[in-house]
C-alpha cells in the first residue's frame, strides 16, 4: 500500500494530531516516514516608501541559524516517535514563503505517496477565512491526503 509517508509540523499540538496517526500507520504498513518543516524565505525588513533598512534586524545568517534551530525543534518529536515505534525517518527542511507549497514540494521530491497532516476541523467557511494550510494541501495535492482530527 503506502511506502513513504511525510507528515508536515510547525511543532503545534495540532500537528502533534498528525505524527501520532503517521507513526502508527507507518509501522504498520512497514512504511519509511519522513517529517518536513517549511520555513518562510528571509526577508529584510522595509518600511515606509523606501528600502531603509533597520540596523538591529537579522542578518540572513542569523535567520537561517533561528530558522534550523526551530525546525529541529519542532521535527525532533517525530524523530523521537518513529524511533520508538522503529519506523525508519528521515527529515526535511524546506524553504518557501507558502507552507502548502513547500509540503507538496517536499512529497513530489521525496517521492511520497501519502501525507498525513492535522487540522483543527473547522468547517468549510471557517478553514477558508482562517486559511488552513490543510485545506490547501487538500485541494492542491496530487498525492492521498490523511487528515486526523
Amino acid at each position: 500500500m503506502y511506502k513513504h509517508i511525510l507528515v508536515p509540523t510547525d511543532g503545534s499540538r495540532l500537528a502533534a494530531k498528525g505524527i501520532k496517526q503517521a507513526v502508527g500507520l507507518a509501522k504498520s504498513l512497514g512504511a519509511k516516514l519522513t517529517g518536513v518543516y517549511v520555513v518562510a524565505p528571509f526577508a529584510p525588513p522595509i518600511y515606509g516608501e523606501g528600502s531603509a533598512y533597520v540596523a538591529q534586524a537579522l542578518s540572513p545568517g542569523d535567520y537561517k541559524a533561528l530558522s534550523t534551530k526551530a525546525a529541529k525543534k519542532a521535527l525532533s518529536p517525530i524523530g523521537r516517535a518513529a524511533r520508538a515505534a522503529g519506523v525508519r525517518y528521515a527529515e526535511r527542511i524546506v524553504t518557501d514563503a507558502q507552507p502548502w507549497k513547500g509540503i507538496l514540494q517536499a512529497a513530489r521530491g521525496g517521492r511520497c505517496d501519502l501525507i498525513v497532516m492535522g487540522s483543527h476541523g473547522r468547517s468549510a467557511l471557517g478553514g477558508l477565512m482562517l486559511g488552513s494550510e490543510t485545506v490547501r494541501v487538500l485541494a492542491r495535492s496530487k498525492i492521498p491526503v490523511l487528515v486526523a482530527r
